[in-house]
């Protein structure tokens, strides 16, 4: 019984110490191993003074066949010393199945007693293939911040991390961080950071390495300085000066972006004529010179009194079509509305494009206007004798005006304010303001006006909680549009309110509103957000290319996002810097059976928004028009040519127009002021029989040394039912999943999914201070998404970033299209096209 206590093959009396009264003192103790793919550890101990050592494994004695003893004597002390080793196979730690890791202990026993070593650990070494997380390709800039992630597989012992760029180790120095978590941090990225990078991971089973990232440092280019300003071009008379400077301060690298603005500046000049007198200047010289002048006077005056006479015979001639011949500002003009005003004859006008007449269609709307003079000088060349267009009207002015624009040109901003008409009438819009209401709680909401583009959403958490806000939006409409803009200034899309004064909100409100600039040419447009104040006056907020900390401004290629404070009425305004600036018609053709056998054609050139194109929708209706081709877009530069419209190709034994009808035009300043009343002119036609019931032409819209749009007509003109006219339509919104996500980005963590990493991956990361400003940066990103993708609940590029972020993952089978609660850790899955928000 006793030498069961004591262990296997206890020590019999025969068997003496050789030092009395001493424990036994180990000299080795095992040492945790690892079993490397097949091959077997050895644990060893060694005590003296001991009799017998053994090992337990487990709690259980190994069996004395599998030791290997061996006793010598320590030559110091005297003492007997005894070692014994076992071996361990992997097949001993696979069956092994206990709470802790197969561990082993010796015993050793002296005359005394035992002693216990410590418990050494064998487990099976390995290193799984996958990284946990590879690192990933970056684009920073010249000394921006460069952190690079990497997580290493699974591993026991845990492996080691080392970086490698283009296979040479990475050395950390005062620039090059490597953290404990495995990452790579470069504090400010040099040109010769760039490079290949890989995470190295090893322990004593196995190497492996990562997926490489592809790291470039880009530098974006700068202005040099401006050249002075060339001499004249020419050497007397108007030309033009010019500067220029490079973009090599310094030139942009690796994909770098080019500098923003213009190389090239104009401006115009004025070189003297030393040799030029003025009439005035001249002095009479002899007699003789005075005939000659009052010879030349009077043949002046005979050769009009000529002109005059022929004029009246073609009008008693061709009165029957009374006025075939008229420029669209006449339709503008005071003197030509007042026949008893005598139109300034001494003043001419002479058409260098080709020929165009304004239509006959409202011939009553003509017919006061028996007194214009009209001068035929061949048969394609014809003027006016009135005065000159209206937006040619401005006094000579000694002001500057930017990069090439006249002051004929920036002119245009006066006549506006009074008003449009045109071709054919204005057009019956509906002037009831565009209003939409709505109560809304802590979970937010949106309004939308239909079929406009201008939508408010109210973000969730903006209201605060039991609390509720009576909020509006409302258009206003063209007549009472407030039309005090500066300059050369012009609005670019409807002008939006939205309230009520005085409301106060815990976030941001993202408003949407459609525009008409052409953005491929925005560095030639100045584009401002403008808000009215009390006193009706425009005061600006905000360029939308500055960073501003009390707004945000987001302009895509239709639509501007803005988000925004303070109630109020808001409009972006643009203000082209040169004859470049480029904004977007929308031309629409419209027909409708005007009589038993005439079918009239109206086609409209409006901003090609969808509030624009609404009032042409909500005119047509009310008239009973068909849209007969579907609408195209035409650029329309600020080169202060006009816009000439034309019908082709009627088939002319089909059908009859009007003659010289065929050709009508828009001057400039009706086109580029046209957000306050649809422009439509119209063609008249006639068929020759009852039966022709079908009609085809070509319409093309062009501007003077400018682009072109057809417009293809094919359509059946017998009465029939009209087809609704179309209208614009929205996708629900994505269901708001807000609360889940600002949760893990508001908060900068080890691994830099911060929101500003949110911003970059959703394409938001310009004026981050602004979202720096905001109590939940991350909210207020999401709601700048959500407004900017609500036509089409795109919730792709949402699921993208946060699958680059790292935090997207496969959904599992047993997630729902709800929340699932199954632990801390907050994941994001993207689950039969839905996100689903798995914590």
């Amino acid at each position: 019984r006793r030498r069961q206590e004591e262990g296997p093959d206890s020590v019999g009396s025969d068997s003496v110490p050789s030092v009395q009264n001493t424990l036994p003192h180990f000299i080795q103790e095992p040492e945790d191993a690892y079993i490397v793919k097949s091959n077997p550890i050895k644990l060893r101990c060694r005590a003296a003074p001991a009799l017998q050592i053994f090992f337990k494994c487990n709690g259980e004695w190994v069996h004395q066949n599998e030791h290997f003893s061996h006793e010598y004597k320590d030559a110091n002390s005297g003492l007997k010393v005894r070692e014994v080793m076992i071996n361990v196979s992997r097949q001993q730690v696979e069956d092994f199945h206990g709470p802790e890791d197969y561990w082993c202990l010796c015993v050793a026993w002296s005359h005394l007693g035992t002693s216990k070593s410590r418990k050494a650990t064998a487990r099976i070494a390995y290193l799984r293939k996958n990284f946990e997380q590879d690192p990933q390709g970056k684009e920073v800039p010249l000394d921006g911040m460069i952190v690079l992630h990497c997580r290493p597989p699974e591993g026991v012992p845990a492996a080691e991390v080392e970086w490698m760029k283009n296979d040479e180790l990475v050395n950390p120095d005062e620039n090059i961080d490597l953290r404990a978590d495995y990452n790579l941090i470069i504090s400010a990225a040099r040109l010769s950071d760039s490079g290949n990078y890989t995470c190295l991971a090893s322990n004593i089973v196995a190497k492996r390495r990562s997926m490489t990232a592809a790291v470039i440092v880009f530098v974006n280019g700068g202005w040099s300085l401006w050249t002075e300003w060339s001499a004249c071009n020419v050497p007397c008379g108007r030309g033009i000066q010019k500067r220029s400077r490079t973009c090599t301060n310094p030139a942009p690298l690796n994909g770098g972006a080019f500098c923003e603005g213009m190389s090239v500046q104009k401006i115009t000049c004025n070189a003297p004529c030393p040799n030029r007198k003025l009439l005035h200047d001249v002095k009479p010289q002899s007699d003789s010179n005075d005939v000659a002048l009052y010879s030349g006077l009077g043949a002046g005056i005979i050769a009009v009194a000529i002109l005059v006479v022929a004029v009246m015979l073609y009008r008693k001639n061709h009165s029957e079509y009374g006025v075939d011949v008229i420029d669209s500002s006449a339709l503008r003009n005071p003197l030509l509305l007042n026949s008893s005003i005598q139109p300034d004859l001494t003043v001419g006008r002479t058409y260098s494009t080709p020929l165009c007449f304004q239509a006959g269609a409202d011939k009553e709307l003509f017919d006061p206007l028996p007194d214009i003079k009209v001068k035929v000088q061949s048969s394609f060349m014809v003027s006016l004798g009135v005065a000159e267009r209206a937006e040619y009207h401005n006094k000579a002015s000694s002001e500057t005006f930017p990069r090439e624009l006249s002051r004929d040109y920036c002119g245009t901003a006066d006549r506006r304010k009074k008003g449009l008409m045109t071709l054919n009438g204005p057009v019956n819009l509906c002037t009831e303001h565009q209003r939409i209401t709505g109560a809304f709680g802590h979970n937010g909401g949106r309004l939308v006006v239909p079929d406009t583009g201008v939508s408010l959403l109210v973000p969730h958490g903006a209201v605060p909680e039991n609390s509720t806000w009576d909020m509006y939006m409302a258009i206003t409409p063209p007549e009472a549009s407030l039309q005090t803009l500066e300059g050369c200034e012009v609005l670019l899309g409807p002008e939006v309110t939205y309230g009520p004064p005085g409301l106060h909100l815990l976030s941001p409100v993202a408003l949407t509103m459609a525009h008409c600039a052409e953005l491929e040419t925005a560095e030639h447009w100045n584009i401002q957000l403008k808000r009215r104040t009390q006193d009706s006056k425009w005061e600006e907020v905000m360029a939308v290319d500055d960073e501003c900390t009390s707004c945000y401004c987001l302009m895509d290629s239709g639509s501007c996002h803005l988000l925004l404070d303070a109630p109020g009425l808001y409009a972006l305004v643009g203000e082209p810097l040169s004859q470049a600036a480029v904004k977007r018609l929308k031309l629409a053709v419209f027909g409708a059976l005007e009589g038993p056998t005439s079918y009239g054609l109206r086609v409209y050139c409006v901003d090609d928004t969808p509030h624009a194109f609404q009032g042409v929708v909500w005119a047509e209706r009310s008239r009973g028009g068909q849209l007969l081709e579907e609408p195209q877009m035409l650029p329309f530069r600020a080169n202060s040519f006009s816009l000439q419209v034309t019908i082709q190709d009627v088939p002319a034994f089909l059908w009859s127009i009007k003659p010289f009808t065929t050709c009508q035009e828009f001057s400039f300043s009706q086109v580029w002021c046209s957000n306050q009343s649809p422009l439509h002119c119209a063609f008249s036609l006639e068929r020759f029989s009852p039966a022709t019931a079908q009609l085809s032409c070509k319409i093309s819209v062009r501007q003077v040394k400018g682009h072109e749009q057809i417009l293809q007509v094919y359509t059946a003109v017998a009465e029939s039912e009209k087809e609704p006219l179309p209208f614009f339509s929205h996708f629900p919104n994505p269901p708001s999943i807000h609360q889940r996500i600002c949760a893990t980005f508001d908060t900068a963590n080890a691994k830099g999914n911060d929101w500003q990493l949110l911003a970059r991956k959703l394409h938001l990361d310009r004026n981050l201070g602004y979202f720096a400003k905001q109590p939940s940066p991350s909210a207020v990103i999401l709601s700048l998404w959500e407004a900017r993708h609500q036509d089409s609940a795109d919730l792709d590029s949402l699921a993208s970033a946060l699958e680059e972020i790292g935090k997207l993952h496969s959904a599992k089978s047993n997630c729902k299209d709800h929340v699932l609660l199954y632990g801390d850790d907050c994941d994001f899955n993207f689950y039969n096209s839905k996100i689903i928000v798995c914590t």
